[in-house]
Order: structure tokens, then C-alpha cells, then sequence
């Protein structure tokens, strides 16, 4: 349904821009547009498609001052927002020096019979759909586009209605490269119009919350084409007895309070062993009280504002819910209103269970609920006990105690001796979500490109073909299997 969205800006809470969503009749016209140029790009040889996705890096590089600003209204964040043109420029770099290695198709000979050859082809889907999220806009518009690209997909991208200034100077970079234009396009509007583009494209990658992935996922599956769903995270740590404090509370202030704990995997549950609990917890209160809210410039201090004023409510939620339960609140805890945004300092919580939301729903903000445990085993059933398990993080005395624990754990990537590890191996390795925080292959490593290819095999028979009177019934054909 096409109509003009008011969009807020997160420090200030005015609404000061707003977008046009497109209709399912525009939807489908893009859509069309791009399978159009597509063929033609997929058959182009992969040389000329690092060429021209190389050709983008650089106008984004170009075009880095008008992203960041754009950006840093739409997150009310200087650093991150001046940080994403380099990472998406950089990945698109890195993706066209890795594909010529990952997109060398397999031949070879049958096992069964040294006459029968073949070879692996490689086929992109047509048309990449993306419904991307409002925490890292850029990022998360780009991360699952750019490998679809260089594969030989054309991709259409819906962003967050809540983050979209950055979409006209990202269209800016891709006018500048034609061939580009031809088979990328990001376009504005809200849920419907995600739903609507779900049903015009051939592959789709969703990053959000779980009940959202879940319609999300159905709808594809209606559809009959493949859905990959990165969706939330409760990511647990665990401190043993024998680990180093201050590097624990060093990792876990980090992990949970980075862009105001507003990432799918910032960690969002504390497991401590009872020995050490009460120092660690005087230490994680003392260092988290020594961050400041960057507020008035946004380019100086530590934490931001919530970006999706909502969120602040969904958040504040769950700490009156601990603090109902039982639950005590060390520092922290309240959302305040500073220009017409919203903002909450960072939070521990103490004295939690797993009968509190903190504990078992996304919380999605600045909050550290720190649990007790007996012994390891106890923390790895703690750890275990959750729908989610994108990723997890263990720090114990030494790193051969934090992978032993680590292996036990049910999440897509373990940390072990830090927490948030994952943005290091982008495409180095590979994981796969647990439970319900996503479906679909992995997004990091080499199948993060190959998972947006069709694997065709041609097979010849170098030698004449069995006749079929020469086969027994209960023989298996020794030519042709």
C-alpha cells in the first residue's frame, strides 16, 4: 500500500523526513526491471562483475561524508555511522578477491565408473530479495546483497522505515556505476511493502526480530522460494571461577553496551561463577558508571540514543519486570528523555532468574543481568536454556577451559576469552543459528556466496551406453551408477 511514512529522528524525537512506500504495482514493476538486466549480468564473466562491484566500493568511498551524516541522523550515532561506508566498501572488496576461488565449479569422475564425467555449473537465482533492519542500516542492507551481486543475482533492497535518509546517497553510488544500476535497486516504504516484495523475487534474506522472521519465513515458503532468516539473539557469557576479572568486565561492557546493546548478538545475559560474583559485579557497576551518554554531540562520549524510540519502552519493560520479581537494581534501569530522545544509561541488574523477561526475551538495549552459577555444568544448562542461540561467549582462566566450555554451548559462534568475535571472521568461517534466532546456510564464510547459486551438475558418459537388456534386476548397472 503506497502512502508517505514520518520518520523520527532519534535525538531529537521530531519527525523531520519522510518516504513514499512504494505500492505492490511499483514493487512488481521493479522487480521486473531488474530480472530484465539480470541475465545478461549473471552471463557476464565474473571478472567484469568484480570489475564493476569494485567500481561501487570506490563511489562509496567517495561518497563516505554524505553516507556518514546521513546515517548518523537516521542511528543518532557519529562513530558507527562514519565506520559503515569503510566496512561495506570493504567487504565488497573482499568478497571479489575471495569469489574466484569459491566460484570454481568442481569436475571431475564418477567413483562408480571412470567413464562417466562431470562438472559442477553454477546458476544465481534471478532476483535477490532483501527486508533489512533499522540498527545498522547500511551494513545490514549490504551484507547479504553484495555476495548475491558478485554470485550473479539482481537484488532489490527494503530497508527499515525507521533508518532510511542513508538510501538516496547510497543510490547516488550506485548511479555512478550503470551496469550496477541496471540490477540493484533499494526501495522505501514498511512492512507492507516488504510483504509485498516477498512476492516478486526468488530468494529472500530477512534480518529482524523472530516473530516478524517467522511471517516472514511463511510467506516465502508460500511462495516456494528460499528464505534466509538472521534473527535475534539472547546471547549468554560465561565467567568461571579462575578467569581474570577486569578482562571479563572489560569484554562484557563491550559486548553488551556497544551501539547501546542494539545488535542481534550484543551479549544480553551474564552467567558468573558464585565464587567471584560479588567483585565481578562491584567491577562491572564501577566501569559501566564511568561511560558517559553522548549527549549534546553525538561525537564525543560513549552511548547513544535508543534509535527506535519504541524499543526504549520494550526495554524499560523488562526491568520493572525483574524488578517486580525479586530482581536489584545495581545502576542503570531508566530510560530518560535528553533533546526529545530517548536514552538509558548502562544497566546491571543482579539477583535475576530465568521466571524474568530480562532473561529469556530480546532485550535489545544497554542492560547487563548478571546470574550466579554452582559449577560449569550448572552455567552451560543456564546458557542452554533459551529459544534463541545466534551466538555466545565464554571467558574462564585459560582459553583451553573456554573452548572446552564453549563446545558445550548452543549458538551459532562461541567467543571464547572476549565476547562479539563474530565481525572478525566475516568470511572466514562459517556458522548457523540454534533454535529460532535464524534459518538457511550460513552468512559468513564461503557458502555465505554459494548459498545464492543454484548447483547444476552436467554429466557425459564416455563410453556406450548400457543396454538395458544386460542389466539384472537385482544388479546395480556398472556403467551407468
Amino acid at each position: 500500500m503506497s502512502g508517505t511514512i514520518q520518520v523520527q529522528n532519534p535525538r531529537t524525537g521530531e519527525a523531520d523526513y519522510q518516504i513514499t512506500a512504494l505500492s505492490d504495482a511499483e514493487i512488481e514493476m521493479e522487480c521486473r526491471k531488474l530480472r530484465g538486466a539480470q541475465s545478461e549480468w549473471s552471463a557476464a564473466p565474473l571478472v567484469h562483475r568484480i570489475d564493476v562491484m569494485k567500481r561501487w566500493a570506490d563511489e562509496i568511498t567517495k561518497n563516505k561524508e554524505a553516507l556518514t551524516k546521513a546515517l548518523a541522523v537516521d542511528t543518532g550515532r557519529w562513530r558507527l555511522a562514519a565506520e559503515a561506508p569503510d566496512n561495506v566498501a570493504g567487504a565488497i572488496r573482499g568478497w571479489c578477491e575471495m569469489a574466484p576461488e569459491i566460484l570454481q565449479p568442481d569436475q571431475g569422475r564418477s567413483s562408480f565408473n571412470p567413464e562417466i564425467q562431470f562438472r559442477q555449473q553454477y546458476v544465481a537465482y534471478p532476483l535477490l530479495g532483501v527486508i533489512s533492519p533499522w540498527n545498522m542500516p547500511f551494513l545490514l542492507s549490504a551484507i547479504d546483497a553484495v555476495p548475491a551481486l558478485i554470485a550473479g543475482c539482481a537484488a532489490i533492497i527494503k530497508p527499515s522505515e525507521v533508518t532510511p535518509r542513508f538510501i538516496e546517497p547510497v543510490r547516488e553510488t550506485i548511479a555512478k556505476v550503470p551496469e550496477l544500476d541496471a540490477v540493484l535497486s533499494y526501495v522505501t516504504g514498511d512492512g507492507e511493502t516488504g510483504a509485498a516484495l516477498i512476492d516478486h523475487v526468488d530468494f529472500l534474506c530477512f534480518t529482524g526480530s523472530v516473530p516478524t522472521g517467522r511471517k516472514v519465513g511463511m510467506a516465502a515458503a508460500d511462495q516456494f522460494i528460499p528464505a534466509f532468516l538472521e534473527l535475534g539473539g539472547k546471547d549468554p557469557v560465561i565467567v568461571t571461577r579462575d578467569a581474570d576479572i577486569d578482562r571479563a568486565v572489560t569484554a562484557i561492557i563491550r559486548g553488551a553496551v556497544w551501539a547501546t546493546g542494539q545488535l542481534c548478538f550484543s551479549i544480553e545475559r551474564v552467567y558468573v561463577d558464585e565464587a567471584i560474583h560479588d567483585v565481578f559485579v562491584d567491577r562491572l557497576v564501577e566501569k559501566a558508571e564511568e561511560l558517559e551518554l553522548s549527549y549534546p554531540d553525538m561525537r564525543t562520549k560513549d552511548i547513544g540514543p535508543f534509535i527506535f524510540g519504541k524499543q526504549a519502552a520494550i526495554v524499560a519493560g523488562h526491568i520493572e519486570d525483574a524488578l517486580a520479581k525479586g530482581a536489584t537494581l545495581r545502576t542503570g534501569g531508566e530510560v530518560l528523555t535528553l533533546g526529545g530522545g530517548k536514552w538509558m544509561r548502562p544497566t546491571v541488574l543482579t539477583g535475576v532468574t530465568h521466571d524474568m523477561k530480562v532473561m529469556v526475551d530480546e532485550t535489545f538495549g544497554p542492560v547487563m543481568p548478571v546470574m550466579s552459577f554452582s559449577d560449569v555444568d550448572d552455567a552451560v544448562r543456564l546458557a542452554n536454556d533459551t529459544r534463541f542461540g545466534l551466538s555466545a561467549a565464554v571467558i574462564a582462566g585459560t582459553r583451553e577451559e573456554a573452548e572446552v566450555i564453549g563446545t558445550q554451548l548452543n549458538a551459532g559462534a562461541v567467543s571464547v576469552m572476549d565476547t562479539t568475535l563474530t565481525n572478525a571472521i566475516l568470511r572466514d568461517a562459517e556458522k548457523t543459528a540454534f533454535n529460532c534466532s535464524g534459518l538457511g546456510g550460513s552468512r559468513i564464510g564461503k557458502t555465505a556466496l554459494l548459498r545464492f547459486m543454484r548447483k547444476k551438475v552436467i554429466v557425459t558418459n564416455n563410453a556406450d551406453p548400457t543396454d538395458i537388456k544386460d542389466l539384472a534386476e537385482d544388479v546395480v548397472p556398472s556403467r551407468s551408477f
